[in-house]
């Protein structure tokens, strides 16, 4: 038999060592994730199933109208004059390539009762209010729409500062308000969905929904794709539910009217997050959050969705944890940083391992050492074994929820043309589950010790959970938003170009040193 080289010691040490008591444990631990995740997207796949097929008996019972309303009554005249009067508010930054059908989605809805949509920019420079000016120009007299000019925010993030605007600019005798992000592309159906169980029900303090990504067919994209997966879990409910989607949030409007329970203090006043706010808000009066089973809304990434727009809008994602309006919220927020980081680093650490022990395995074989001197390596894929079978079941889980999500979105949704689940690549959405994961907590600490962040060419900087601090400088910013691929700017103003080990290198250099950049 041939002697042992250094590599091969060194891979034979470490398959050695990672069969130890404590790495079987963090190898078995990530296979309990996966099958933790997996049994999640199946509850959320029946909640999600028994809704289509809700839809589908309705339309075999004679009602070819239950993509909109559950039952045909509902479309009597006596019903539709009865409805309640909605605003829907969309606070937009930028133009990109699917805005417009996003945009006609929101504004052709079936909704039979009194609608209205004002679209809030921050100025007249903004791409999205040319865009969107000249969108209401097609529709100017059959639907009611207002583009409204909400300036600069000086006390909490430009969005919340447009959505607050946009309130306080809705029709007087509006029941409900409805915020939209303009990446969501609305069913014909959806406000009036929203709305009918909100009139069922009037102790519901906000209803929500949640997208359903269709990657582009970059490693971005799938990044993004597989972040939101996990959250799919807790609106795949059907009901009550403890989390919150800003792109979509309906709303009593006189609560905003009136400020109860602080929701516009608490928005105004120092508020980066809308959806966090709005949450800790109901956590903290105990009021009832729902999102129902058909509220779930396709949303195209961007062709070009690169990994620095990834890593953009991943910053922003764990920076939330970071705002906090309560003591409560805080420790809350805490407790989800060190678990999610706690389980990104358990999830991709058994793979790490595995590759340990697949190379351990094929040195064996190619030099045809005897098992005596490998003798770890045989029990080392044993737990890869059983970890790919895990991997499996999780991605099965994964595809089929999706699967199903897809057949939801198509029958609301049957005058667009369909979705399908073809052009998904799943070898890019495991490695985009690695990739993700490893990432995730590297961004939350990056978060955690910088305490700013450039959202869409603005710097916000946090003091005690709120925005202290609010700088924009446009020659600064990113020339596109990270999932929408939306121009920010017009022609001037717009920044050079970066590479991506360029946007790692100064991310590096900001943790080490985050007030050299950040002032």
């Amino acid at each position: 038999m041939p002697a042992l080289d250094y590599l091969d010691l060194f891979l034979f040490s470490l398959s050695r060592a990672f069969c130890t008591p404590i790495a079987v444990f963090v190898q078995i631990q990530g296979c309990v994730i996966c099958l933790t995740l997996a049994l999640g997207w199946v509850l959320a796949a029946y909640v999600r199933n028994r809704e289509t097929k809700r839809i589908k008996d309705s339309m075999q019972n004679g009602n070819s109208f239950s993509f909109l309303c559950h039952s045909i009554d509902e479309l009597d005249h006596s019903c539709q004059v009865n409805l309640p009067r909605v605003s829907v508010v969309m606070p937009l930054k930028g133009f990109g390539e699917h805005n417009l059908h996003n945009w006609r989605s929101q504004i052709t809805s079936l909704y039979g009762g009194p609608v209205e949509f004002l679209f809030v920019v921050e100025s007249t420079e903004d791409p999205a209010y040319h865009a969107v000016s000249r969108l209401i120009s097609d529709f100017e007299d059959g639907v009611d729409t207002k583009v409204i000019i909400a300036g600069l925010s000086t006390t909490c993030s430009q969005k919340i500062h447009n959505q607050l605007v946009g309130v306080e600019k809705m029709h007087k005798d509006s029941k409900y308000v409805l915020f939209l992000d303009d990446d969501v592309r609305l069913h014909p159906g959806s406000i009036g969905a929203l709305t009918t169980e909100m009139e069922k029900n009037p102790e519901i303090f906000i209803q929500t929904g949640y997208p359903l990504d269709l990657p582009s067919g970059s490693l971005g994209s799938y990044c993004i794709y597989e972040y939101h997966m996990p959250c799919s879990m807790g609106f795949a409910t059907g009901g009550k539910t403890f989390f919150l989607w800003g792109g979509c949030m309906m709303m009593h409007a006189d609560d905003f009217r009136l400020d109860r329970y602080g929701v516009v203090s608490g928005l105004r006043d120092g508020g980066y997050s809308d959806d966090m706010t709005l949450a800790a808000i109901a956590g903290a009066h105990k009021r009832l959050i729902t999102s129902p089973p058909v509220a779930v809304f396709p949303h195209p990434l961007a062709s070009d969705l690169s990994l620095p727009r990834y890593w953009n809008y991943l910053r922003k994602q764990t920076f939330v944890l970071e705002s906090y309006t309560t003591k409560v919220n805080w420790i809350m927020n805490r407790a989800l940083f060190t678990v999610h980081c706690y389980l990104s680093w358990g999830f991709v650490a058994p793979y790490l391992m595995g590759m340990i022990h697949i190379a351990a395995a094929l040195r064996v074989y190619i030099k045809g050492y005897s098992l005596e001197e490998t003798t770890y390596t045989c029990g080392g894929l044993y737990l890869v074994s059983f970890l790919a079978i895990c991997t499996f079941v999780e991605l099965l889980s994964m595809w089929n929820l999706t699967r199903i999500e897809v057949q939801l979105c198509n029958i609301l949704s049957p005058e667009v043309p369909q979705l399908s689940l073809a052009s998904y690549n799943w070898c890019l959405v495991f490695i985009a589950m690695v990739v993700d994961n490893f990432l995730y907590p590297v961004s939350a600490m990056r978060s955690h010790f910088s305490q700013s962040i450039n959202w869409s060419g603005i710097r916000y900087y946090l003091k005690d959970g709120k925005i202290s601090k609010i700088v924009r400088t446009k020659d600064k910013g990113p020339v596109f938003t990270d999932l929408g691929g939306k121009h920010l700017y017009g022609k001037k103003g717009a920044p050079p170009k970066i590479s991506f080990l360029s946007s790692v290198a100064r991310t590096f250099a900001q943790w080490c040193q985050p007030k050299k950049f950040d002032n």
